[in-house]
């Protein structure tokens, strides 16, 4: 198949998209506005890739010229040379804005007295020759992500964020090389790294006001421009982090004392989000989404609602083990526990469909940050948002809509528009369905990639530049609900009510054509589960 950048097989010396993607004669005006369309339809989809990678803040700013690239950060423009990949600039940013001047004293100490900072340096550069063994040098290969890529990348990747959306406040930086404040500043990093991926806008608070009753920041979700006053606070070990006072024996021991100092802030009547880390070995070994300390923390977190509260107050909260750093050579793992203090935000115990439905539409921030967690450790590779396989494995994916040259469907080859495209993933090939300027159809197989396939994995409702609905599992009644609530949502009032005619104990006229879907939607569940039992 030739791709549509590559020289065109009819000889004319141009490329193969412009020589036969011709846009006048008689049917120029259709063939114009369908060509708007793909174009409008390819933006989105790459948009959609894009925003998988690099989260909903602001897009990365580049410009690649000759051997260098110009990486715009907030106002500041830093030229790299051979910077090939974004984390090649991320390795290099984090050290400009830390200080040659510091890192060379660090350097200067035995590694076991060094700052964690750059102690994790000096782990990545083992992990980087271990990496290379046996690999073409110079050449772009990707890596396992280990709990030292986690903890230094994501550091880097975090005041990046913060100086490209908001902004890095040198207080911020003298807080992370003072290593008895390291850990404080850390976590706030790694919150407010999630919070703007996950599409909030965050604001500072003054840096140069000496009264400590404020929180860190606030954040504003661009959704549904709520805003929320944010808290985040990690418990010291002694030994982990650079902290010389605490012990890992009891994992929830600062959990009420930093509920406490939060809402001792005030939050001018805004939410409050509440971060708290345990910091703890506790729990590593066995199931990472179930740890041992869940049940424990759950009855704390009950016992200070009914207890300590202050009265009209609530907040969101997120009890986290972001357990990085005590995984260096392995695979990092994170957890996090949701819970409503004073709202009814991720409660346990049984509840009604519908209700549950309700309670994540009206708290659909915080559960857009719970979800911002599971993608932590996605970093971005190409400073544009293009696919790696594509930018740097040097050949173009198929675009539905577009036409290519396809020597294979015949002695002399063909040329064929794509009109549809699936991946099995299980041979790695995908399956094109073609269309000939005759309106004939036929199938070809291709094989792909690694890389193409890593891609297509990653983003299988936009890698074929058109973004079609994925495939989705219902595994619980929960899942059910919601996929027949988004398939249902078209239906009129009036099918609705006729479908629920004679439903006892319930007048559908007089309910809101929400709670009627919902009403329906859960009408049928009930109706499945039976079959099904």
């Amino acid at each position: 198949m030739t791709r549509r950048n590559e020289p065109c097989p009819c000889g004319s010396g141009k490329r193969f998209k412009r020589c036969h993607g011709v846009l006048d004669g008689p049917n120029g005006l259709f063939a114009r506005q369908q060509a708007a369309l793909r174009a409008l339809e390819l933006h989105r989809a790459n948009e959609r890739i894009r925003e998988a990678q690099q989260g909903e803040g602001r897009p990365i700013v580049a410009l690649e010229v000759g051997d260098h690239q110009f990486v715009a950060v907030g106002l500041s423009l830093y030229p790299m040379k051979d910077c090939k990949t974004f984390p090649d600039f991320l390795a290099r940013y984090i050290q400009i804005k830390l200080g040659a001047e510091w890192g060379t004293a660090e350097l200067a100490k035995p590694l076991t007295e060094r700052h964690p900072i750059m102690q994790w340096f000096d782990a990545i550069g083992r992990y980087r020759l271990v990496e290379a063994k046996g690999k073409p040098p110079g050449e772009i290969h990707e890596s396992v992500i280990t709990g030292a890529v986690a903890c230094y990348m994501g550091l880097a990747y975090g005041l990046f964020l913060l100086d490209h959306n908001v902004e890095l406040q040198e207080r911020l930086l003298r807080r992370l090389k003072d290593v008895g404040n390291f850990a404080g500043a850390y976590y706030e990093i790694i919150i407010a790294r999630l919070l703007i991926r996950a599409g909030f806008t965050l604001e500072l608070e003054d840096e140069t006001d000496g009264d400590s009753k404020h929180c860190e920041f606030s954040a504003t979700s661009k959704v549904t421009e709520r805003k929320y006053w944010v808290e985040a606070k990690m418990r010291s070990i002694a030994g982990v982090l650079g902290k010389t006072e605490g012990n890992d024996r009891k994992p929830l021991k600062m959990l009420v004392p930093h509920l406490n100092k939060a809402f001792a802030k005030p939050a001018a009547d805004h939410p409050r989000l509440i971060f708290v880390d345990l910091n703890t070995a506790e729990g590593l070994q066995g199931d990472p989404r179930n740890p041992r300390w869940f049940p424990d923390a759950v009855a704390r977190l009950s016992k200070y609602e009914r207890e300590k509260l202050p009265a009209g107050e609530s907040a969101h909260v997120f009890v986290t083990n972001i357990a990085y750093h005590r995984q260096m050579d392995s695979a990092p793992t994170s957890v996090v526990l949701p819970y409503g203090l004073g709202n009814d935000f991720e409660r346990p115990g049984e509840i009604r469909l519908s209700d549950w439905y309700r309670r994540r539409r009206r708290h659909s921030d915080a559960h857009k940050i719970v979800e911002a967690f599971g993608r932590d450790l996605v970093f971005p590779v190409t400073f544009d948002g293009s696919l790696p396989s594509e930018k740097y494995g040097g050949r173009m994916r198929p675009i539905i809509g577009e036409t290519y040259f396809f020597p294979q469907l015949s002695e002399n080859g063909q040329e064929a528009t794509v009109t549809g495209a699936h991946v099995d993933e299980a041979s790695g090939e995908m399956v094109l369905v073609l269309a000939d300027q005759r309106g004939k159809f036929s199938f070809v197989r291709e094989k792909m990639s690694a890389a193409e396939l890593a891609d297509y994995k990653q983003h299988p409702d936009a890698y074929f530049g058109r973004i079609v609905p994925r495939e989705r599992r219902a595994d619980t009644p929960f899942e059910l609900f919601e996929f027949l609530v988004d398939s249902y949502k078209a239906l009129t009032r009036d099918k609705l009510i006729a479908n629920l005619q004679g439903h006892p104990g319930l007048f559908p006229q007089s309910m809101s054509d929400d709670d009627l879907l919902l009403l329906f939607c859960e009408q049928q569940v009930a109706n499945i589960m039976a079959r099904k039992s």
